[in-house]
């Protein structure tokens, strides 16, 4: 009877210790769903507050230089590289000539190129040595940075200003996001909204830019 009483005691136990258990992972799940809800809400406002401090009047020259380019060259590094691959992808789609630089199929930039480097700091040293090469090639440059003063602002045919913080702001004055973050992410929004206003320009039905799609995936 004893370790009958025992083997109950045990599983008594072990029941309380699930029980807790269970209990434990869903304040946890409640936390973590709070905390996913609170991000996600803060992500979305600091990019529409980003977007209503833009000087949209500068997305003009923008939209024109794509427009009169013979080709089109992108250059970011990190996120924001990936970023500007998916414009380049979407500007592709539109029928333009666009390049990504470092692929190993893009060719020499020359006269009536454009180049597009995106760059938060303005001062990343592989981006303004393309930066340079392509205006001592003949091409414009348009830069997208935070900071127009940059090296990389200062030789740009024309600067499109992201107020966000650079990569190595960390006094969450400007976002409580980490580093270039915001950047980054308005970035792919900012020339999203640039292809929509370019789109709509070319007079091109969507199916016209479904056929440019890749087929061999």
């Amino acid at each position: 009877m004893e370790i009958k009483s025992e083997v109950m005691d045990l599983k008594i136990l072990l029941d309380q210790a699930e029980q807790d258990q269970s209990v434990m992972e869903k304040i946890d799940n409640q936390q973590l769903f709070w905390d996913l809800r609170t991000n996600l809400d803060q992500i979305l406002e600091e990019n529409l507050s980003l977007s209503r401090q833009l000087e949209l009047e500068q997305l003009l020259p923008y939209i024109y230089h794509i427009q009169q380019a013979k080709r089109i060259f992108i250059t970011a590094a990190g996120r924001s590289g990936f970023a500007m691959r998916s414009t380049a992808m979407r500007f592709m789609h539109l029928g333009l000539n666009v390049y990504y630089v470092g692929d190993t199929t893009t060719p020499a930039i020359g006269d009536g190129d454009l180049l597009i480097a995106a760059s938060g700091s303005g001062t990343t040293t592989s981006i303004v040595r393309s930066a340079e090469k392509s205006i001592a090639s003949g091409a414009k440059l348009v830069a997208i940075t935070t900071n127009a003063e940059s090296a990389l602002g200062k030789i740009a045919s024309h600067v499109v200003v992201i107020p966000a913080a650079e990569k190595q702001d960390h006094s969450q004055k400007i976002s409580a996001q980490y580093a270039g973050s915001l950047f980054e992410q308005f970035l792919l929004l900012l020339n999203d909204a640039v292809f929509q206003s370019l789109w709509k320009l070319s007079g091109q039905e969507a199916e016209e830019l479904w056929k440019r799609h890749a087929n061999l995936e």
